[in-house]
């Protein structure tokens, strides 16, 4: 009697694997992070349609409403020139997001340049841009920012070439210490004794392993180029008048901190929020993409 084959009737699909998808995987799991996620989406959001959520211009002067406090008409209340804080605050959300992204952009774009040129090449080239990043690294970020805005004027442009100036040893260091470990593996061998081009390797075997890194750091260094420009806002080193950057209007509402606390605390609550929302989802992209975070 032959025996009867009993074939399932449904096959599962294999689960598809790779870095990436693991990583999004365990990305997705963590809570936390999820809700970081959700609030840099909100504040990305407020940022791109922020003309059509604001009730009113920015630069709107009613001097008749002046330091109103919040109410239907003026959600967060009004300034000491009567301008409608929350669109201002709304509207400012574009302007710090713009700054952290352009920044970190900048920064991680000539950092990692210069990391995988020290990296890779080594010698005196290794030794020339290390010191440059330990330059740099000497000096305390927002003291080193300060000096460049002070030699370049302020400006909301300059603060964010400073911002990005800043960022650069961060981003170099990463690429260098990942390049180093990279480039002795058995496959880059392969590629130079096949005769394949230092350009080719670096663009189609180095760069891409080295992504991960540079893509969780850059979401960390958004939060703190947000803080960054609002300090330099804050001193009357960033944005000017009459641009509703969340950092000046602290420095233009601290004279009304008892009489007009609103005037403060939704700016100042507004870059809390953002930087936790970035804070959080940096932290759920390492854990989820460092291998050495992963058990």
């Amino acid at each position: 009697m032959s025996e009867a084959i009993v074939t399932p009737k449904k096959q599962v699909k294999e689960r598809k694997s790779g870095p990436w998808r693991d990583g999004w995987r365990s990305f997705k799991k963590n809570k936390i992070a999820l809700i970081g996620a959700m609030l840099v989406l909100f504040f990305v959001s407020l940022a791109i349609f922020g003309p059509l959520l604001a009730p009113q211009g920015i630069n709107e002067q009613m001097l008749a409403n002046k330091l109103q406090p919040p109410s239907a008409e003026h959600w967060f209340g009004t300034d000491d020139l009567g301008r409608d804080v929350y669109s201002r605050v709304i509207l400012g959300a574009r302007i710090s997001l713009l700054v952290g992204f352009l920044s970190v952009i900048a920064s991680a774009i000539v950092g990692s340049f210069l990391g995988i040129m020290a990296g890779y090449y080594g010698r005196w080239i290794d030794t020339i841009i290390s010191r440059l990043f330990d330059i740099l690294l000497a000096f305390p970020s927002i003291l080193l920012a300060i000096a460049i805005v002070a030699v370049l004027g302020p400006s909301l442009q300059n603060a964010l070439i400073a911002i990005a100036i800043i960022n650069v040893p961060n981003f170099g260091r990463l690429i260098r210490s990942r390049v180093l470990s990279i480039k002795e593996e058995e496959y880059i061998t392969a590629a130079k004794a096949i005769g394949m081009s230092d350009r080719r390797i670096l663009f189609s075997h180095i760069l891409p392993n080295a992504m991960t890194p540079i893509i969780v750091q850059g979401t960390l260094a958004i939060a703190t180029a947000i803080i960054e420009a609002a300090a330099l806002g804050f001193l009357g080193l960033g944005a000017q008048p009459p641009q509703p950057e969340w950092g000046k209007m602290l420095a233009d509402a601290r004279s009304y901190f008892i009489t007009a606390p609103w005037t403060m605390i939704f700016p100042g609550l507004s870059i809390m929020l953002v930087v936790l929302g970035f804070n959080l989802m940096g932290d759920g992209l390492r854990d989820a993409f460092d291998p050495k975070m992963k058990n």
